[in-house]
């Protein structure tokens, strides 16, 4: 750390003087693609996670909230020990550094990885329905705004794309088929980052769930697709389509909204998926020209590859992905090649 970061002074200040805790050390423990910073303090035999999230740049009373909704619906989220909102600083129960992707890596079985998931997202969606009436919508605003990303991040900055007023139309009117769909799924509690960098192997009352400040009231499919097409970790289309189907099953015994049949509650997932990941292209590259972290660059190729997949296999998606592979799939290699290489230099 910087001997001149004022902030992390503070949390050194705030831990000793303010709680009394005073640390032997205090590490970096992890940082997300926000503004906030996360600080591993060792304490005797325990240790804490400091949130350290800058009052002019993030609110802390989302974070708190959505704490409180969801550990009284059972989920393991790292308990609050001390907050102090107006200075932006939370010391929570660290939940140790082993995240879901780690462990997938490695070689873990990823069906009893994913069973615990999915069992902690059925808890939410199902058990968190009153919870979920307390979160803003996922309403049409919110889901324009981010499908918006995708043109003027990834398409025009990172590819250097300019679309023509015919592809402009092509793609306008995917988005609108994707909010209607969207806003027809039933509403549920929804995380929105429910992958496996926010997920954390316990050894009791696993998943540890992370990153959850940003929930809403939205479609049931919408957290699943971000942990079955997770934009860090592939795997097989058959593979997923189990997973979705045995999920639904899940849901269904525990009164959950399952649709009509599975291709009902499938084609909720892929859609879903799709403006999820039409939004992620978009923040990737976003995080690179703006925010200069170029760690995300590495995985847009997986990111567009799943809205390829899916556009190909829906009509009411076809005219955008034709534009996708004419104009978009020839560009992507060399243009993220060359901002690698110019993270890299």
């Amino acid at each position: 750390m910087p001997e001149n970061d004022a902030r992390l002074a503070l949390v050194h200040h705030w831990l000793s003087v303010d709680l009394g805790v005073r640390p032997e050390r205090v590490e970096p423990a992890s940082s997300d693609a926000s503004f906030r910073r996360y600080f591993r303090a060792f304490h005797g035999e325990k240790t804490y996670v400091v949130m350290d999230a800058p009052p002019d740049k993030e609110d802390v009373r989302p974070y708190l909230k959505v704490t409180r909704l969801l550990e009284e619906i059972g989920v393991h989220v790292p308990h609050v020990y001390e907050a102090d909102t107006g200075r932006g600083l939370l010391l929570l129960e660290d939940l140790g550094g082993t995240h879901y992707l780690q462990r997938l890596n490695a070689g873990d079985d990823p069906d009893r990885l994913y069973g615990a998931a999915l069992a902690a997202l059925a808890r939410i969606q199902t058990r968190g329905l009153p919870a979920a009436a307390q979160l803003p919508p996922y309403d049409r605003e919110a889901l324009a705004r981010e499908l918006g990303l995708m043109p003027e991040w990834f398409l025009a900055r990172h590819l250097r794309l300019e679309l023509s007023a015919a592809e402009s139309a092509t793609a306008a009117a995917a988005f609108e088929f994707l909010i209607e769909d969207a806003l027809a799924q039933p509403a549920v509690f929804v995380h929105r980052d429910f992958h496996s960098r926010n997920l954390m192997v316990l050894t009791e009352r696993g998943p540890g769930v992370l990153d959850f400040q940003d929930a809403l009231r939205g479609p049931v499919g919408y957290d699943l697709v971000s942990l079955l097409k997770d934009c860090y970790i592939g795997w097989p289309r058959e593979r997923v389509e189990q997973w979705v189907a045995g999920y639904r099953q899940l849901l269904r015994a525990q009164g959950g909204p399952v649709g009509r049949d599975e291709r009902e509650f499938l084609r909720w997932f892929d859609l879903i998926g799709v403006q999820r990941h039409i939004k992620v292209l978009g923040i990737f590259a976003r995080l690179w020209y703006r925010d200069g972290k170029a760690g995300y660059l590495r995985d847009l190729p997986l990111t567009l590859e799943y809205v390829r997949d899916t556009c190909r296999r829906y009509s009411e998606l076809g005219a955008f992905s034709e534009l996708l592979e004419r104009r978009v799939v020839a560009q992507f290699p060399r243009a993220n090649s060359t901002a690698m290489a110019g993270a890299n230099g």
